[in-house]
């Protein structure tokens, strides 16, 4: 370990505080390999000294009428554009993604606040006056209290922004463990967020691994639990949080399907399955991980798509403006990646582009590869890769295809692209998830939509983003009023 390296603190009450924990595990710039600062492994301890910190912060919170609340927020998104290119950049630094790619990151995450500035609409609650007798009901949508969230490295700011702005705007008080291996965007996130006004101890970060989630999940001290990683850790995550009295949202992975008709236009086609298998190296858990071409389509999907990845510009993100795709995570990742694909060919794949070959000697990099002939009965088939490898089937039917996206287990995302609209009828009715595209790559929603993942691809009840993000936030509570007098009397009371 170099020691001018910086070993990050911890965010609570508006200030940084070391870690009580000494161990420290390293974050890469992944385009070069270099540790750019450490992430403590911080401890229980720190866990529980955070949620104080936010408990204590809660009552003011809560109390702040809901037009000064959204006032914070508003100034919270004019900050977040100001530092705009700054902030992308800082993703591009730590997690390897091309700046177009940060700059999404970003500007999804930044659309979450702009739907949390509406928050004293969102929160209007419902009235139903004469209910009975001079009897008025009302309902009301109330926070819960310290809520926390657990989010994965793919996307440094779009993630931990579904959850905080939202349990932020409705009263509640956050405790952020972000992935220790992009840390330092949800740093200036919170920093910046202080900046706009937030009180201390609103918002706090605990850095660490295993046994800060644990502790998240387990203090009762913390009402909700929000959670985006693999699906395994996500069963165990809601397990643990449910467990412990808690409301839990756990999102996990994916396995999307993207399915090319015969009548499919081909340019268009190739284009969205590109971005949608290789944006952000393959990273994300709407990346498209399947490619079927029904029938005929086959063999023509496999050519274009061969030629559109030899065509991808891989290269370094932090000093190539003009890079395609950049690496994966860290040397972990890419050796798993090259384990897969090594495999491939003895469960009975042919490998038609290899991304061991042709790319960056220096950094984490796995080239575009495509694997032809895949079967529902590989594991390549079940199993997330999560990177930029493309599988590519060839069923005989739209009814073939759909049995075989149903069977896999997973529910995030399938697409369709065919210009036949009872095609297109018949596949958005039965795939069984909860995010379709026709004619669309990537079926994720804005921020006014939940991120509704279906099967082993969620763990829950009510999503993040959108009405289900307010909904998981707060509780209900039901006031019936009344105060006739003269009614009274009548009773004889």
């Amino acid at each position: 370990m170099n020691s001018s390296t910086p070993t990050l603190q911890n965010y609570s009450g508006g200030q940084w505080t070391p870690s009580t924990g000494t161990p420290t595990v390293p974050v890469f710039n992944p385009s070069t390999g270099q540790i750019i600062a450490n992430t403590p492994l911080s401890t229980a301890a720190d866990v529980d000294q955070a949620v104080r910190t936010a408990a204590k912060a809660f009552p003011g919170w809560s109390e702040t009428p809901v037009y000064k609340r959204a006032t914070v927020l508003f100034q919270y998104k004019a900050l977040l554009e100001q530092h705009f290119t700054e902030i992308a950049q800082l993703i591009t630094r730590e997690n390897g993604k091309t700046f177009a790619e940060a700059q999404g990151d970003l500007r999804r995450g930044i659309e979450v606040v702009e739907f949390a500035c509406g928050i004293p609409h969102l929160l209007k609650g419902e009235t139903l006056p004469q209910i009975a007798a001079v009897m008025d009901g009302a309902s009301t949508l109330e926070p819960l209290g310290v809520c926390a969230g657990i989010t994965p490295f793919n996307f440094p700011a779009m993630v931990p922004m579904w959850m905080y702005p939202l349990a932020i705007a409705c009263g509640n008080c956050f405790v952020l463990k972000p992935s220790e291996k992009v840390p330092l965007t949800a740093n200036r996130l919170a920093e910046l967020f202080t900046e706009a006004g937030l009180p201390p101890g609103v918002f706090n970060i605990v850095h660490g691994g295993r046994e800060v989630v644990e502790a998240i999940c387990t203090h009762p001290g913390i009402a909700a639990v929000s959670f985006v990683g693999s699906s395994n850790v996500a069963e165990r995550v809601y397990q643990l949080g449910c467990g412990s009295g808690k409301r839990v949202q756990a999102a996990g992975g994916a396995k999307n399907v993207m399915l090319v008709m015969p009548d499919a236009d081909p340019d268009s086609t190739v284009r969205a399955i590109m971005g949608a298998a290789f944006g952000c190296a393959g990273q994300r858990c709407m990346a498209g991980s399947i490619v079927m071409g029904v029938g005929k389509a086959g063999q023509g999907v496999v050519d274009r798509l061969h030629a559109a990845t030899n065509a991808l510009k891989v290269l370094p993100t932090d000093q190539s403006p003009e890079s395609e795709m950049g690496p994966v995570i860290d040397g972990g990742a890419r050796d798993r990646l090259f384990s897969l694909i090594e495999k491939s060919r003895s469960e009975g794949a042919s490998i038609v582009r290899d991304g061991r070959n042709g790319i960056p000697s220096k950094g984490f990099f796995v080239g575009p590869t495509l694997l032809d002939h895949v079967t529902p009965g590989m594991d390549l088939a079940r199993t997330e890769l999560f990177g930029p490898v493309l599988s590519i089937g060839r069923p005989d039917s739209l009814d073939a295809a759909i049995q075989w996206i149903n069977g896999g287990g997973y529910g995030n995302g399938a697409v369709i692209f065919t210009r036949d609209g009872g095609a297109a009828r018949e596949f958005s009715r039965k795939v069984q998830c909860g995010m379709i595209g026709v004619n669309v790559g990537v079926p994720a929603p804005m921020a006014v939509f939940a991120f509704s993942g279906w099967n082993r691809s969620f763990f829950g009840d009510l999503h993040v983003q959108g009405m289900e993000g307010i909904r998981f936030y707060t509780r209900q509570k039901v006031v019936f009023s009344r105060w006739d007098d003269a009614y009274v009397r009548t009773m004889g009371w």
